[in-house]
Parts: C-alpha cells; sequence; structure tokens
C-alpha cells in the first residue's frame, strides 16, 4: 500500500475548510454517512485532485456474537468502489447483542462497545474479519476502539490481543492513539506496553483525536483540541515505526480552520520527534542488528496483504456455535444492563458501568436531534428530558431514525404532551415519516385528510 501522509476527517460541517486545508493528503468520511449514487460534490472535487477518500465504517459490529450481516458488507463495497477507495476500515467492537442465539430481543448500542480480551471472542472476530474480507473489494483494517468499562476474566492484553489477531487473519491494524491514552486513564492499560506488543508491519494508519477528563473518566468526544499525552503516545509510536499515514478526527464542535491547521502541525510535530528518536535508536543499534530491523519495512509488509490473507486464512479454523452464543449471552446480558436497566452482570464494576449507561443515554439524544432536527424544534427546551426518560424502559433496537419516530409516536401513545399546538406538530411529524410514503403536499389531498380527521371524530 502506498504511503498515506497526513489527512483528516471529511465532516459536512468542515468540507470547505478541508478543500481549502494545505498539506492534506487524504481523508476519512464515515461510510454510513455517504449515499454511493449522490457523492457530496467536496468529495467528488477532492477526488478530481487526486486527493484520497477512504470509508470509515461505524455500524458491522465485527466483534459480535453473529456473523456479519451480508446486506451490510455489499453496502460497504459499494461505497468503497464509489469513492475508489484502496483500503476499508471497521472497528474491533460489537455494536448490537440478542437475536437468534440468545432467543432474546435484539437491542443496538448505537456505540462501539469493547469486545472481551477472551479466546472465545477472538476465535468469533477472526471468522467475522475473514468473511468481511472476503466480501470486500479492498483490503480491510480494523481499529482498537476506547472503553469505559472492562470486561472480568480477561485473558489477554490489548496488544497480544492485535496481535493475535493480525497474525491469525492478516488484517491490518487502524491504531488509533487517543485511544490507547483513554484505555490507559480508564482502565489503568499502559500504551507504551500495548505498542511495544503490536505487530508495527501491520499498521495501515493512525488516528489521533481529541476528548476530555471528568471525575476519573477520558471521555472520547472527539470534540475537544488533542491534548498532549495524545501526542506522546504518536511521539512513542513514531519513534517504534513510520505510520503510513495519520488522520486527524473531529466530529463536534469544530474549531475555525486555522485551528485545525495548528492541530495537524502539532501531529507532524510529534512525528517528527517520533522519528528522530527513531534515527537515533538506530544509530546507536550494532548494524547486523539495524540490517535485521531493516530487512521488512512496514511499507513492504502492506504490499503484500494477499500472502498475508491465505496465511492467516488457514490458521483460522471456523468457529463453532457454542462459542458464539457463549459470546451472544454475555454481550447481551452487558447491552441488556446498559440500556435496557437489567441487573448487571457479575464482574463488572456497577459505577463504571452507570457512567457508560448514561453516556450511551445521551449519546442517543445527541444523535436522534441529528437526524431528526425537528424533533427538538417542536418540544423546544423539554425535548432531551423528554428523551432521556424515554430510553429508560425503551431501547433502541433499528437504528437512530426508527428511534427518533419511535420516541414520538410513544410521547403521542402516551398522552404526555399537555400543549394542544406541541401535540398537532408532533402528530403531524410523526405520521409524515411513519408511513410507507411520504405524505402528499398537493392542497386537495391534504383537504381530504382533514376533512376524514374531523369526520372520523365525530
Amino acid at each position: 500500500m502506498e504511503r498515506l501522509g497526513t489527512g483528516i476527517g471529511w465532516r459536512p460541517e468542515i468540507a470547505d475548510a478541508v478543500e481549502r486545508m494545505p498539506g492534506i493528503d487524504w481523508v476519512e468520511t464515515v461510510a454510513e454517512n455517504v449515499c454511493p449514487g449522490h457523492l457530496p460534490e467536496s468529495l467528488v472535487r477532492l477526488r478530481e485532485r487526486g486527493v484520497t477518500v477512504i470509508p470509515h465504517g461505524v455500524s458491522l459490529g465485527l466483534g459480535g456474537a453473529e456473523r456479519p450481516d451480508a446486506g451490510r458488507l455489499a453496502a460497504l463495497a459499494e461505497r468503497v468502489q464509489a469513492l475508489g477507495s484502496p483500503l476499508v476500515t471497521e472497528h474491533i467492537a460489537f455494536v448490537r447483542a440478542g437475536g437468534p442465539l440468545t432467543a432474546s430481543p435484539r437491542l443496538e448500542a448505537g456505540h462501539l462497545l469493547p469486545v472481551p480480551r477472551t479466546r472465545d471472542a477472538l476465535d468469533v472476530l477472526c471468522e467475522n474479519i475473514r468473511i468481511a474480507q472476503d466480501a470486500l473489494p479492498v483490503p480491510l483494517a480494523v481499529e482498537n476502539i476506547a472503553a469505559l468499562i472492562s470486561w472480568p476474566g480477561e485473558e489477554m492484553t490489548e496488544g497480544q490481543f492485535l496481535y493475535e489477531l493480525a497474525d491469525r487473519t492478516g488484517v491490518r491494524l487502524l491504531i488509533d492513539v487517543a485511544n490507547l491514552h483513554t484505555n490507559h486513564v480508564n482502565r489503568g492499560e499502559d500504551p507504551a506496553k500495548a505498542l511495544a506488543e503490536l505487530p508495527l508491519e501491520a499498521i495501515a494508519y493512525v488516528h489521533v483525536a481529541g476528548g476530555f477528563e471528568r471525575d476519573g473518566v477520558w471521555h472520547d468526544s472527539h470534540a475537544h483540541p488533542v491534548p498532549q499525552p495524545v501526542l506522546d503516545v504518536l511521539t512513542d509510536l513514531a519513534s517504534r515505526v513510520s505510520p503510513p499515514g495519520v488522520l486527524l478526527e473531529r466530529d463536534e464542535n469544530f474549531p475555525e480552520p486555522a485551528e485545525l491547521e495548528r492541530e495537524l502541525g502539532a501531529i507532524r510535530g510529534a512525528l517528527e520527534k517520533g522519528a528522530g528518536e527513531r534515527a537515533a535508536a538506530a544509530e546507536e543499534a550494532p548494524s547486523a542488528e539495524r540490517t535485521s530491523a531493516q530487512g521488512t519495512s512496514p511499507e513492504a509488509a502492506l504490499k503484500e496483504p494477499e500472502a498475508s490473507l491465505k496465511e492467516g486464512a488457514a490458521q483460522t479454523g471456523a468457529v463453532t456455535d457454542p462459542a458464539r452464543q457463549r459470546l451472544a449471552l454475555a454481550q447481551a446480558a452487558l447491552l441488556s444492563a446498559l440500556v435496557a436497566g437489567t441487573p448487571v452482570p457479575e464482574g463488572f464494576d456497577r459505577v463504571r458501568l452507570g457512567v457508560q449507561a448514561r453516556a450511551l443515554a445521551g449519546k442517543r439524544a445527541d444523535v436522534v436531534a441529528k437526524v431528526a432536527p425537528e424533533l427538538p424544534v417542536i418540544l423546544g427546551s423539554g425535548y432531551r428530558r423528554s428523551f432521556l426518560a424515554y430510553t429508560h424502559g425503551h431501547p433502541m433496537t433499528d437504528g437512530y431514525r426508527r428511534d427518533a419516530l419511535d420516541f414520538a409516536g410513544y410521547l403521542l401513545a402516551e398522552g404526555r404532551l399537555e400543549d394542544a399546538r406541541v401535540r398537532a406538530e408532533l402528530r403531524e411529524w410523526w405520521l409524515e415519516r411513519s408511513g410507507p410514503r411520504p405524505r402528499s403536499r398537493r392542497p386537495g389531498v391534504r383537504l381530504a385528510r382533514a376533512t376524514r380527521r374531523v369526520l372520523l371524530r365525530r
């Protein structure tokens, strides 16, 4: 794979700024937010200028107990082809649980949740990744995630888990240094130890992002400046290997373009510092040792994915259904505790699970407000309070757009809206979107609809 260089996460809110920003070699876009037949004009212009665009998936749930959904894989492949991408990325996480393997309702987290670092989970993840690799037209890279909670009874460190995953499947790694810092604060894991255990030659590129600490918990917000500790982890990584690409992520609270450019400059500075440390270490090493270390560069290793994939596939046998079922039951119990208020599974930190549950509910409220911006307008200042109350007994089962409709339907059905004007506006919004097709705007049809409502009330 060719070197990517320095990139930034493309988001519609900063699209114009990204196009004008100097020194941007590539961009990454959230795959699920792109329609293959109607690419944003900004992305089209970037591609025409020769800027590489990589789709970054968030909904496959490769770490879940079920095999990857064929429809989701096909949709991801369509975006790869539409963007002409040399690579596609996803996460080492589960995003849903329940269903046939557990004989329980399917639940959606709306968030990336950590996979237990156990043999069962690793076996399932390896097979899921092999299925995804076979369905995708370009190489796949998977990202380590940030976590608020730890699974009890884990059998491997993060570095060991990622090393074995790459070794068994040949998958490339997207290393998020901000997530390594997050796990350092939240789970006491040493980023340097994780980097020392990684297969550095498998790194496809690196993510850098900001966050904030509150009450001893680090929140990977992607809405704050990149802090120095995250840059220090990046320097440590660069002192060990020259990453093919590094990308700045920002999803909310977008600053002025000049501030983003300053952050990119700080990232380049951290990389240069690490490269200097790497060069100094190479000079101090005996020549024979240097020759051995230089035998296989990360770039050379990444240019030969097919051999690695074939070797990995040979090592990875079919996963037994009992292993999937054990993982399914564990993930369903955890997710149910987080979003449905069921008892906390044994071995988990109850306080930390409470923090995670509140964070998931808050994220649901924020994302629903984005996918259905009319709801906060109709409900006014009461939107967030009403939605958070709704989440207590109503876990998400089918994505954020369905969640928005279900929330509105719940408010209407339960008679929780005292203001007649608000109730009428919300009812009209819900009717407009809950049917098989949009309601007609033609005056004659609207008059007939209103007349029918009056007659039905008599």
